[in-house]
């Protein structure tokens, strides 16, 4: 009964074709390479470095390759930086992936909901957005983690439930286009219930659009986990790049590696995740493209 928006993108042929246009953007392409490079790091991890890398294992504030056993050096209290750097990555893109999981989750049920019924649930269901946009995520974030603590599960949920406000407009603006539409009344007239209409027929042409802006929202998941564990409110028992960042403030002035390390690793995985989700956008919205 689904009558894709643009019918394209579906089959083999389809996706050949968003592959082809996908590889023409280099921006994209340069994204997905860093991208992967992460996803190698993070899962190598267990495999070169099987210890754990909060202990300390050498003499304080080595640079890189001042010593092979450590090639980006040790941190201010003799922790292996590469370690860190490796194991970060696996907390940085599973806190991304699954924060952004929970967003999508709210917000996709919110903006279709608001958008498919409209009227007064509409109304009701936006007033809320609008008043979740009122408050500062980051702001919110911290207010979450300091009440119920800072262990990961809370960290990844308090992520997942202030950024979902975007997604939820978007949502709605892609149902209130689509409900009108021919082959959505069409299933209406052979007695298909809401709950079908919107999850087979309306939903999967409203997925491009929830796919590009996901791809954003892992990168807002990392960059608010590391904010956070610059603070000193993420969890302790696993390594962060945000929390390294923080520690290495510390020493600056004599060892400004410390820092710096993981900072570009926050900047390239964030700046990977943005290029790709420019990129989905040339090729699920065309229509969008400038």
């Amino acid at each position: 009964m689904t009558t894709p928006a643009t019918p394209s993108r579906h089959g083999p042929d389809g996706l050949r074709l968003l592959l082809r246009r996908f590889a023409r953007n280099r921006a994209a392409v340069f994204g997905m390479a860093l991208l992967l490079i992460v996803c190698a790091m993070a899962a190598s991890a267990p495999w070169l470095f099987p210890r754990n890398p909060l202990h300390i294992v050498g003499p304080p504030e080595l640079w890189p390759l001042q010593d092979p056993r450590f090639p980006l050096g040790t941190d201010a209290i003799g922790r292996n930086i590469a370690a860190l750097i490796f194991h970060g990555a696996r907390t940085a893109l599973a806190i991304g992936v699954v924060a952004s999981l929970v967003s999508c989750m709210i917000g996709v049920g919110v903006g279709a909901l608001a958008g498919y019924f409209g009227g007064w649930l509409d109304d009701v269901l936006m007033r809320i957005t609008e008043m979740f946009q009122t408050i500062p995520n980051l702001v919110f974030v911290l207010a979450i983690v300091s009440v119920l603590g800072a262990d990961i599960v809370t960290v990844v949920l308090a992520i997942g439930a202030v950024s979902w406000t975007s997604m939820a407009r978007i949502v709605r603006a892609e149902f209130l286009s689509f409900r009108d539409q021919e082959f959505v009344a069409a299933a209406r007239t052979v007695g298909m219930s809401n709950a079908r209409i919107i999850l087979s027929e309306i939903l999967p042409n409203a997925l491009p659009s929830v796919i590009v802006y996901a791809s954003f929202l892992v990168a807002a998941a990392i960059l608010f986990e590391a904010a956070l564990a610059f603070l000193g409110l993420s969890d302790p028992t696993i390594a962060s790049w945000g929390r390294m960042v923080g520690e290495g403030r510390m020493t600056l002035r004599s060892s400004w590696h410390i820092a710096a390390i993981p900072g570009v690793a926050i900047l390239l995985t964030v700046l990977a995740l943005n290029l790709i989700g420019d990129g989905l956008n040339d090729i699920l919205n065309p229509r969008l493209r400038q």
